[in-house]
């Protein structure tokens, strides 16, 4: 929840030897496009109630590759592609 977010950052910001930097997530994998868009833009809205609060809050890191472009449009400043430049992991059975 947003309450449990603003506890959490606050605890993180009062250590001195660590800084908030933003939020980083991973939604369910979701195949619609317009639904991906509906989860990121959440935790836009997240990020930015905690960038008005902390100044050293920077970055959205949202979106991977089977959904980056929806996380783009809602404003992640950072992507995690790795399966779309290195190919899916192969598991050993």
């Amino acid at each position: 929840t947003l309450g449990e977010l603003d506890a959490l950052a606050a605890d993180v910001a009062a250590l001195p030897r660590l800084t908030l930097r933003g939020l980083m997530a991973i939604p369910a994998p979701e195949s619609s496009y317009e639904r991906q868009f509906a989860v990121a833009q959440q935790m836009a809205v997240a990020f930015e109630a905690l960038k008005a609060r902390y100044n050293t809050v920077d970055t959205l890191s949202l979106g991977m590759s089977d959904d980056m472009e929806a996380a783009i449009a809602a404003g992640s400043t950072m992507v995690r592609i790795g399966t779309a430049i290195f190919g899916a992991r192969d598991y050993p059975q």
